[in-house]
């Protein structure tokens, strides 16, 4: 992982400012979400975007019940429900 030499203190609630030339580079907004992970010793922030919840794409996707399913996905669980009907 490299470096770029920035260093940010935690304020009393445990919050720090990610310098907006990380914000401009990623394009992270002001209502952007951020996922949180953690790497062994290291805490990783990446910008959220969703992704089906069976095949992973993060394209043409579609909402349901709160999850997000892909068009190829959707396309495979409706021929999975047609065969069951039958």
């Amino acid at each position: 992982m490299k470096s770029i030499g920035i260093v940010r203190r935690l304020d009393e609630l445990g919050r720090i400012v990610l310098p907006m030339e990380l914000r401009n580079k990623f394009g992270i907004t002001e209502k952007s979400e951020l996922e949180i992970y953690v790497d062994g010793s290291n805490i990783i922030l990446k910008k959220y975007e969703p992704n089906c919840i069976f095949c992973g794409n993060n394209k043409n996707l579609y909402e349901y019940k709160d999850k997000m399913v892909c068009d190829k996905c959707l396309e495979k669980l409706s021929n999975i429900a047609d065969v069951k009907e039958k």
